[in-house]
């Protein structure tokens, strides 16, 4: 009886086509399965073309020309991955998520935005009181998919961004803290400007604060954002700075992608 004949370790495929079938697949895939396909199949993956390619084919383009990413590979699944790794950071759910660190004078509280934000999905903010108001999180990167190597080999851009504003009829103080943190949670890097101090009888419109990490060195291994206020007359009830829309994201080293 005649053996049937043995298909080739490698499908017969032109590259091109291998390509095409490859950009068509979900890139996880890509690199846990295919790629171990046969030599061919993998240098296909390997290449900077193909990864390239998926780049663009799904959307991901540059907004500065000079800026271009030293690895596609690394840069393609970052932003693939991208998210806001901050929980409620509208207050859509209460505090949920939130630490009180410092619940001063009549204490945190929620409201409909003041003065609308210039994102329109945003209505809500958390709101200050006369005494000092702090709240935080603390972001476990391994728990949201960043392993310690990862981490430590790839060091990409840690970008932060938080919105504040005060009541137009009330000074007030914003502060904010943001700490990379080791295994034992001790400071690596942090980034803490002076405090911000709104006048009496202001326009009340919303502000950005923001902030990129970058080359931080190894052993980041968690994120602590900080960050709250006061108002600076004393007034009973909710009268101190207001925060909504804050966000930690992880993204490629070359700005402006994704």
């Amino acid at each position: 009886m005649a053996h049937s004949a043995r298909m080739p370790f490698c499908p017969d495929l032109p590259l091109t086509i291998v390509e095409e079938i490859l950009l068509n697949l979900p890139g996880q895939q890509v690199i846990n399965v295919c790629r171990l396909v046969c030599n061919d199949w993998k240098s296909v993956v390997d290449s900077t073309a193909y990864w390239r390619k998926r780049f663009r084919r799904e959307g991901f383009k540059p907004l500065s020309i000079p800026s271009v990413p030293r690895d596609w590979q690394t840069s393609y699944f970052l932003c693939k991955k991208r998210r806001n790794l901050l929980k409620n950071p509208n207050a859509n759910e209460n505090f949920t998520g939130w630490t009180i660190v410092q619940n001063g004078g009549h204490k945190w509280a929620i409201e409909n935005v003041m003065e609308p934000h210039p994102d329109e999905t945003v209505t809500k903010c958390f709101v200050t009181s006369y005494g000092r108001c702090i709240k935080s999180q603390l972001i476990n990167l391994e728990k949201e998919g960043y392993s310690p190597l990862f981490m430590d080999e790839v060091q990409p851009n840690i970008v932060l961004s938080d919105w504040y504003a005060p009541r137009w009829d009330c000074g007030s103080v914003y502060e904010i803290c943001v700490e990379l943190l080791n295994r034992r949670k001790k400071a690596v890097k942090f980034f803490q400007p002076e405090p911000v101090t709104f006048p009496q009888w202001n326009d009340q419109h919303w502000e950005q604060m923001t902030h990129t990490f970058k080359d931080y060195g190894p052993g980041v291994r968690f994120i602590r954002f900080k960050h709250g206020g006061q108002d600076t007359q004393f007034w009973a009830g909710h009268y101190g700075i207001r925060v909504t829309n804050s966000s930690v994201e992880i993204v490629p080293s070359a700005e402006g992608y994704c």
